[in-house]
């Protein structure tokens, strides 16, 4: 059916249902990717900003990524979700696209709740801005207010991007817990673990913060190249000596 979301938008299924402002989706399966076709004639029609908007509000468990030709020219920008094959047309607006993350991963079309995801979005874009000039109080109110807002998916990020702010400002008890609220949307997220490892290291636990950067190296083990990772194990052993220096 062919069911007609507000403003034109399409999820392709197998007869044509039109559908209120708001109303509950029951999909055949849970969204586990979305692909947006970022060929000649959906890019023209903003398909990029699409695939960015989409990327920072998807949960954890839900990939995002660019695609090919999806067929329906001149209707897009256009993008499928899997399993399931679910389409979506006219997807060119950022609002239209957090809509559609909230019916595709929430099964709930609800443009207010929409719209607070984006404008979580924004904060967190400006908090991490603050992190960069070092402004780690401003930034720690700003990811607070995000986080109020209940953003869609990329919650985690939220949680450890304040995690970082307060390391900073040396809580790091506040930090921790942080931490813990990122781990828990996402066990799998290798950053949050670094924090955390961060987080031990400051407060002398060696081997909490060895558990730490070893548990992110397993989930990641491209992190073993990185420069700063490499400083954070040169610095832990450092400080592991000079506590066993007599």
């Amino acid at each position: 059916m062919e069911v007609v979301l507000p403003n034109g938008s399409l999820f392709i299924r197998k007869s044509n249902l039109s559908t209120p402002k708001r109303r509950r989706f029951r999909l055949s399966a849970e969204i586990e990717e979305i692909r947006v076709c970022t060929n000649r004639t959906c890019r023209r029609q903003g398909s990029f900003q699409t695939l960015e908007i989409l990327t920072s509000l998807a949960p954890a468990n839900v990939a995002v990524k660019s695609s090919g030709c999806l067929g329906r020219c001149g209707s897009g920008p256009n993008l499928v979700a899997l399993p399931g094959a679910v389409m979506v047309n006219h997807c060119g607006t950022a609002a239209r696209a957090a809509e559609v993350m909230m019916a595709l991963c929430k099964g709930d079309w609800d443009s207010d709740a929409a719209q607070k995801s984006l404008e979580a979005l924004a904060l967190r874009k400006k908090a991490e801005s603050e992190l960069e000039k070092g402004n780690f109080s401003e930034a720690e109110f700003l990811l607070s207010k995000a986080i109020e807002l209940k953003q869609i998916g990329g919650m985690n990020i939220i949680y450890k991007d304040r995690a970082v702010a307060r390391l900073a400002m040396d809580k790091y008890s506040e930090a921790l817990e942080d931490v813990r609220e990122a781990l828990a949307l996402f066990p799998k997220y290798s950053e949050a673990y670094i924090c955390q490892g961060d987080a031990f290291l400051a407060m002398n636990q060696f081997d909490s913060a060895e558990k730490s950067y070893s548990t992110a190296l397993e989930i990641n083990k491209s992190i073993r190249r990185s420069k700063s990772f490499k400083a954070r194990i040169a610095k832990l052993q450092e400080k592991i000596a000079s506590v066993n220096t007599p």
